[in-house]
This record gives C-alpha cells, sequence and structure tokens, in this order.
C-alpha cells in the first residue's frame, strides 16, 4: 500500500493511501489534513486506484500550489513511489516502503537546539587552525592556491567556481555555492559546484540564519539540518536529503558581501567545528577578493556615471543661448557658473516678431541632475511660446507655469523674471515671478530694486502675475541674479548677501556688462575664500548705452 510521508519542519506526517480519493488541505475534516499556514483550506485532491497501480493528484486552486518532483502542477498528474510532491510549503515523498516513516530520521524533530549545530563568530572561526587540520598535507597547499587567486585578472563568476573546486578537494560536499548580498540582505546565488547531472535546487534559508550570518557575522554548521529547526523552511530538504551543512559570511572590512555555504547527504560527512573553520578561512580569502570586485564594479559606474554627466553637460551648455541679439542702443551679456556637472540655473535671450528683444532668468528649485531636466523643460516651453502672434508676458508665464504644476511634483517649481526691451521707447516691460528682485543702478548711483509682481512658477494651479514696467536712461544697467550670488557662503556660513553686491554695483557702476559681471564673480570669490560654491550663479545685465 502506498503512503505519504512528510514534514513541515516542526512534525512529521505519515498517511496510509489506500484506494480511494482524498483531500488534501488545512480543514479538519480533509482526508489528508495538513495544518500548516501555506496550505490551503482545501488544497488539492489525491486519487488512488485498486491496489495502488495508478496515483494522481490534481490542485484545487490553492493558494501556494502544488508541485511535483519539482514542478508547480496545473492539470491532474500521475505520481509513482519515489515522486516528492509539495503542497504550499510542506514537503511530501510518496513511498511504498510499510516501514516509511518508523525508521525516519525525521521522528526525531525537535524545537529545543541541536547539540549538533553549532554557531561560531567569524572571529573565533578565523583562529589559527588546529595542528591536526594543518598536517593534512593538501591542506596548505591548496590554501596558497586559493591565496593566488586574489591577484588573478578572472572574471567573478569563473574565480568563484575555481575556488569551489578548491574547497571541495578538502571538504566532502555535495553542494557548494557563493550566496552574493544583494539589495536589502536579498542573497542571490552568484556560482555553484554539484555532482554531475544534479540540480541545486532552491536555498530558503531561514531569516534567523541569514540575520545571525550577514548582522551578526556567524558562521554556522549543522550536524543534521533535519534536526534543527533553524532550517525548517527550507523546501530540499527531503529532496536532497541533507545530512550536514556549513555557511560562513564572505567578508572584508567589516562587510559581509555574502554567505559560502556547502552541505552533504552522506551520513559518514558530518561536519565539525574543524571543517567550519577550515570554511571560513576559505570564506576569508573569497571576501577579500569579492570586495576587490565591487570596488571594481564601483569604479566602472563612477567612470559611466562621470561620462554622462559630461554628456549632460554638455547638453545644457548648448542649450543656453550663445549668440544673441542685442537692440540698438544697448549692451546685453549673460554668466553662468554652475555648483555641480549640471544645474537648474537658466537664462535665455531671444528677438520676438515685433523685433523686440526678450531676456529672461530663472532658477528651478534643487540641485543636481533633476533640476537640470526641469531646467531643460522649462526653456523649451518658453521658446515655442516666443514665435506667437499674439504674444503676451504674462499669458506665456502662465502657460508655463500650468504645464509645470501639471506634470512636476508639488516641490518642482521655479522663480523667473522675464523681460522685453522696446529699444524704441527705451521701457522695459517685465513679469517678476517670485524671483530675486533685480538691480537697477541709476545714473547717479542710486539702486531701485524691481519686486516679485506674482509668485513662483508650477507651485500654484492659479496665475497671480501683473506685468510691470521700468525705464532705462542713458548709462544704466539692468543687473538679474539667481540667488547663488547673494547667498554664497564662506566656511564660517556668512554670506555674501545684497548690501555687498550693491556696493560692488556702486564701485563698477559704468562698467560695460561683461566686465561687471567679471568684477562682481572677483568679489564674491575673494569673499568665501576657499570654501567650495554651494549654488549655481547666473547673472544678465541690460545696459542702456550713455
Amino acid at each position: 500500500m502506498a503512503k505519504l510521508i512528510g514534514t513541515d519542519g516542526l512534525k512529521v506526517y505519515a498517511f496510509d493511501l489506500p484506494p480511494g480519493s482524498y483531500v488534501v488541505g488545512r480543514n479538519a475534516d480533509c482526508g489528508i489534513c495538513i495544518p500548516d499556514r501555506t496550505v490551503s483550506r482545501r488544497h488539492a485532491e489525491l486519487e488512488v486506484e485498486a491496489a495502488g497501480a495508478n496515483i494522481w493528484v490534481a490542485d484545487l486552486g490553492s493558494h501556494n500550489g502544488t508541485s511535483v518532483n519539482g514542478l508547480r502542477i496545473s492539470a491532474r498528474t500521475a505520481v509513482k513511489p519515489g515522486d516528492m510532491i509539495i503542497f504550499g510549503q510542506v514537503e511530501f515523498r510518496l513511498t511504498d516502503d510499510p516501514d516509511a516513516g518508523v525508521r525516519s530520521n525525521l521522528t526525531r524533530l525537535s524545537a529545543v537546539e541541536p547539540e549538533r549545530s553549532v554557531y561560531l563568530d567569524i572571529s573565533e572561526a578565523l583562529k589559527p587552525l588546529p595542528a591536526r587540520v594543518t598536517d593534512r598535507p593538501e591542506v596548505v597547499p591548496t590554501i596558497f592556491e586559493m591565496a593566488k587567486l586574489l591577484v588573478l585578472p578572472e572574471p567573478e563568476q569563473v574565480l568563484l567556481e575555481r575556488s569551489l573546486g578548491l574547497i571541495a578537494r578538502l571538504i566532502p560536499a555535495d553542494r557548494l555555492a557563493v550566496l552574493v548580498r544583494g539589495e536589502g540582505d536579498e542573497l542571490y546565488t552568484a556560482a555553484t559546484l554539484l555532482p554531475e547531472g544534479k540540480d541545486m535546487g532552491e536555498f530558503r534559508l531561514s531569516s534567523t540564519i541569514v540575520r545571525e550570518i550577514l548582522t551578526d557575522k556567524q558562521s554556522i554548521v549543522v550536524g543534521n539540518p533535519m534536526e534543527d529547526p533553524r532550517f525548517a523552511q527550507q523546501q530540499s530538504i527531503i529532496l536532497s536529503e541533507m545530512k550536514s551543512a556549513m555557511a560562513v559570511p564572505l567578508f572584508d572590512e567589516g562587510n559581509v558581501h555574502g554567505i559560502l555555504y556547502v552541505d552533504t547527504t552522506n551520513p559518514l560527512h558530518r561536519y565539525s567545528d574543524e571543517y567550519l573553520r577550515l570554511l571560513a578561512t576559505f570564506g576569508n580569502i573569497l571576501g577579500a577578493r569579492m570586495l576587490s570586485y565591487t570596488l571594481q564594479r564601483e569604479r566602472q559606474e563612477k567612470h559611466v556615471m562621470e561620462a554622462e554627466l559630461a554628456r549632460a553637460a554638455s547638453i545644457q551648455k548648448n542649450l543656453l543661448v550663445q549668440a544673441y541679439p542685442t537692440p540698438g542702443g544697448y549692451d546685453l551679456h549673460a554668466f553662468q557658473e554652475q555648483s555641480r556637472a549640471v544645474g537648474g540655473d537658466l537664462y535665455d535671450i531671444a528677438a520676438l516678431p515685433d523685433e523686440h528683444v526678450l531676456f529672461l532668468v530663472a532658477d528651478v528649485s534643487g540641485k543636481g541632475m533633476g533640476a537640470a531636466l526641469l531646467m531643460s523643460n522649462i526653456l523649451a516651453s518658453f521658446r515655442i511660446l516666443y514665435d506667437q502672434a499674439d504674444f503676451d508676458l504674462c499669458r506665456m508665464v502662465r502657460l508655463v507655469s500650468t504645464q509645470m504644476y501639471r506634470y512636476s511634483a508639488p516641490e518642482n517649481f521655479a522663480t523667473l523674471f522675464v523681460g522685453v526691451i522696446d529699444a524704441a521707447t527705451h521701457e522695459i516691460r517685465f513679469v517678476n515671478a517670485g524671483h530675486n528682485p533685480p538691480i537697477v543702478v541709476r545714473a547717479d548711483g542710486r539702486h531701485e530694486h524691481l519686486p516679485a509682481s506674482g509668485i513662483m512658477i508650477g507651485a500654484m494651479p492659479f496665475d497671480a502675475w501683473s506685468e510691470e514696467r521700468v525705464t532705462l536712461q542713458p548709462g544704466e544697467s539692468l543687473v538679474v541674479f539667481t540667488d547663488g550670488v547673494t547667498e554664497a557662503e564662506r566656511a564660517d556660513g556668512s554670506l555674501f548677501g545684497e548690501d555687498r553686491l550693491e556696493a560692488v554695483l556702486t564701485g563698477a557702476r559704468g562698467q560695460a556688462p561683461a566686465h561687471l559681471c567679471e568684477t562682481i564673480m572677483k568679489e564674491i570669490r575673494r569673499f568665501v575664500e576657499n570654501a567650495p560654491q554651494s549654488d549655481d550663479i547666473t547673472m544678465l545685465v541690460v545696459q542702456r548705452k550713455a
């Protein structure tokens, strides 16, 4: 008569299977009741024909599925003695041995700490190997050969597989694996060594074991995984018939890069703490080599990122106008110095269809790549609107602001100053959308500020901007700047400030726009001394010739 023998890691199940149909599930009224949370209430159905000649299993739409020999089934499937059947995460073997389960080691499962399981702190495991280990003639040469791998220019997977081959010389094992640490302590298999034709199976080390290896740097030897409840959730226990297993952390400079794991199905090869110390020695060598691979990848990623930033900086620089129109009787100059490879400051100068000249300066919230992407979007949006026949400053600002508000995050906004020069009347029409008040330097040395005439763009779903006007007399200048000028910071935390800027403008009154920008930058650098530039600096000067 067929029997079904299995375990959930804490309890052993044995069911005789005389001819008939059996519902497998968590419900107490099921013919085969498995009170495990991974098993559905009515999980599957077993059908045994007369004399057990044919046995069939079918899944009943369970949540965690039914597998036969590692393959999840979707239709009625024939099974035979020796097959593995997994309901949820509970494993069974189908057998026709009438004594199965009586003499099985599974009957000795318990929730207590098995006496053959050993945890060693990695510092303890890495103490000098005892003489009875190092006296084995193959140990020292193998360790030396392993150490040579530290300097060989091998691809990582090739090196790891060669390392497992060396370990197999000294430690009897059926499966050897290097499990590498990913994001969030997730482990993935980087290399394996298996008997020919064998499948690695699925590793499901308990979270307790993983945490103690990765976080506490513990090394582990388990004399019999079936006796250790910490291995209770490992799905391949019955299938592989493991008799002993070891795992040590791969670490260097205090960082754990992964786990070196071995196991055996041979009952004569029960691992001891001596084997564990030997495995830890190999793990320490591998950990150092894996750190070099990590550093190499980081360097490569850094080079790629630097190349991408350089390309982005070049694209952003080309987006800014290089040769700009200048209305008769005026001199214009724009200057920008970014604190990073790319930034969020922008400026533009363009001739409108009515031959007036438009100029703008904007400062996008944030820094770096995100600000640069938003900057390019804003600039492109404005440029599309320049050629409209019904061009209107407030309408243009409203359209761009609405687009930003709809398609960007709430924290993404920009301050903006945009003006249009009428060279015939010498009047500048402008909108100041929450930007630093530009400064008009009058011919007599007075300073006049142009305060905000509305809110920042992209910040609110409504428009609240008004168009203002200012007239320049001969020799007078309008200086537009971003907050990188006034908030230039020195090491003690003090800022360049608006008063210093006004003092510079007074002393440099009458200088040409390009020379004036150079003078301002010279004073900022003198003020901040060796402190790094904290923000992008952009200036645009409009000067009516004397």
